[in-house]
C-alpha cells in the first residue's frame, strides 16, 4: 500500500514501519521457538486488534501449538481504557496444565492483562506468556511483566497492523500515530 494513500491522511506519522514490524515478528518467532522446544503451548489471540499480529507471529514458529480466541473489552470505542475488564467471547476449551501464550496487539494500562494473567492462573494453566506487539510502558497502572515485546512505543494513539480507533485504520501495513484531530471529538 503505498503511503500516500487516503487511508494514510488521518496519520501524524509513521512510528514503525512494514519492514521493521516483519523483521521483529520473524526474530519473536524464532525466540518462541525456542523457549517452547518439546512443549505444546496454547497461542491465545486477543481480538480483534492481535489478529494480524497473531496470525503474522505463529506462522514464524516452528513448534506443535494449539490455538484459541478471546474477545476482551476495556475500551469501547474510546481512546482510554476504561479500567472495567469484561470477557466477551471466552476461550473454546480449557486450559489446565497448558503453557498459555497470549497474543496482544499493544499493551498500556496493564489492567487487561493483569486480568487475564489471574483468569488463566485460577483455571490451572502451567504457565503464561504475555506476548505483545507494542509496550507502553509509559501508561501502565499495574504491576505487569511483559515478556516479549516486539516494540517500546512513546505514549501516543496508534492505529494500523491491526489496531484501530472505532474499528477504522485495523488494514494499514504500518503502525502510525493517529492525528489528535480525528479523535479529539470523540473524547469530548
Amino acid at each position: 500500500m503505498n503511503t500516500n494513500a487516503v487511508i494514510y491522511q488521518d496519520l501524524d506519522r509513521i512510528l514503525v514501519t512494514r519492514e521493521q514490524i516483519a523483521a521483529a515478528v520473524k526474530e519473536l518467532g524464532e525466540k518462541l521457538t525456542e523457549k517452547f522446544r518439546g512443549e505444546e503451548p496454547i497461542f491465545v489471540c486477543i481480538l480483534k486488534g492481535a489478529s494480524v499480529f497473531f496470525t503474522d507471529l505463529i506462522r514464524e514458529i516452528d513448534v506443535p501449538l494449539t490455538t484459541d480466541f478471546m474477545v476482551v473489552s476495556s475500551y469501547g470505542s474510546s481512546t482510554k481504557s476504561t479500567g472495567v475488564v469484561k470477557i466477551v467471547k471466552d476461550l473454546d476449551k480449557p486450559v489446565v496444565g497448558k503453557h498459555v501464550v497470549i497474543v496482544e496487539d499493544i499493551v498500556d494500562s496493564g489492567m487487561t492483562l493483569h486480568y487475564l494473567k489471574k483468569v488463566f492462573a485460577n483455571r490451572e494453566a502451567a504457565s503464561v506468556s504475555i506476548v505483545t506487539l507494542l509496550d507502553k510502558p509509559a501508561r501502565r497502572r499495574v504491576d505487569l511483566k511483559v515478556d516479549y515485546s516486539c516494540f517500546n512505543i512513546p505514549d501516543a494513539f496508534v492505529v494500523g497492523y491491526g489496531l484501530d480507533f472505532d474499528e477504522k485504520y485495523r488494514n494499514l501495513p504500518d503502525i502510525g500515530v493517529l492525528h489528535p484531530r480525528i479523535y479529539s471529538d470523540a473524547e469530548k
